[in-house]
């Protein structure tokens, strides 16, 4: 009797460790998936971020009128940063570039005053774009604003088809997903049929029968799901490690938030798949139990 005891305990823990590692496997895909939603998203405001808009300035505006209209600018909340360069700083610049001062052919300073727009991500489009050059253009010492639109609207548009084929990748995943768990849970409620079928028969309810397999399915997710998270974010503290400039797209924000989806959906879709594999051998009859 103790040996069988002690076999069928081992077999329960068999069962739970392989539930746990199937669980864990599945939940680090789904992680992956949710990474690389959110690092897509913080790639293209990173993309939209570094877009710059020019507005040259005419020579009749001085210095102090120059970072004037800059402080205006950032009233307007659309830059993100803003680089007054002014004419000596560009022929300065150019002369570095060029090898050779333009000044000396020119006999003056050929080059304008300007200013360097950062925008802010939410404001890299069409729209914005035309209301703020139309801002910056009624003023009365801006001579010209550019900037690169091709270039603009091939980020957005490129942005738009990644982001959809991520939230498309993420729906299939989180269904394959739960139809993994689903099986896996369903097979371990499986070898438990008759004592389901025993308790309802000695009058317990659903509920009483449900608990103690609601409950370990609660702890087998938890588990399964820091573990996961633990893997996942381990893997991208050593990306950052190995690639530095990945620390721009995979930020604290990006581990907490695949670290916490992971975890609740690991107990989560355990708990919805043992509730309903078990309410599946409830509803049986006795002749339906004994046929599969």
């Amino acid at each position: 009797m103790g040996k069988k005891q002690r076999k069928s305990r081992s077999h329960r823990s068999w069962q739970a460790v392989t539930l746990c590692i199937s669980t864990t496997m599945v939940l680090v895909l789904l992680g992956l998936v949710v990474t690389s939603v959110l690092t897509a998203h913080r790639l293209s405001n990173h993309i939209k971020e570094n877009f710059t808009v020019t507005v040259m300035l005419s020579d009749s505006m001085t210095v102090n009128d120059g970072h004037r209209l800059c402080k205006e600018a950032y009233h307007q909340h659309f830059a993100k940063h803003i680089d007054y360069i002014g004419k000596d700083e560009a022929l300065d610049e150019q002369t570095k570039i060029l090898g050779t001062d333009p000044s000396e052919f020119a006999g003056v300073n050929p080059f304008l005053a300007s200013l360097e727009i950062k925008l802010k991500s939410e404001y890299a489009n069409d729209d914005s774009l035309k209301n703020i050059t139309k801002w910056f253009e009624a003023k009365k010492d801006v001579v010209e604003v550019s900037f690169q639109k091709d270039l603009m609207d091939k980020v957005n548009r490129n942005i738009s088809i990644i982001s959809i084929i991520m939230l498309v990748l993420a729906a299939l995943l989180t269904c394959v997903s739960f139809s993994l768990i689903n099986n896996t849970v369903k097979l371990g409620v499986y070898a438990h049929r008759f004592s389901i079928r025993i308790s309802k028969l000695v009058g317990a309810s659903w509920g009483f029968i449900r608990r103690p397999y609601l409950k370990r399915s609660l702890a087998s997710g938890l588990i399964s799901g820091i573990i996961a998270a633990g893997i996942l974010v381990g893997g991208m503290l050593l990306l950052c490690r190995q690639v530095p400039t990945m620390t721009v797209i995979i930020t604290w924000e990006v581990m907490a938030i695949t670290a916490g989806a992971v975890i609740i959906f690991g107990f989560l879709l355990s708990l919805v798949c043992t509730y309903l594999s078990v309410n599946k051998f409830l509803k049986m009859k006795a002749n339906e139990v004994y046929k599969i």
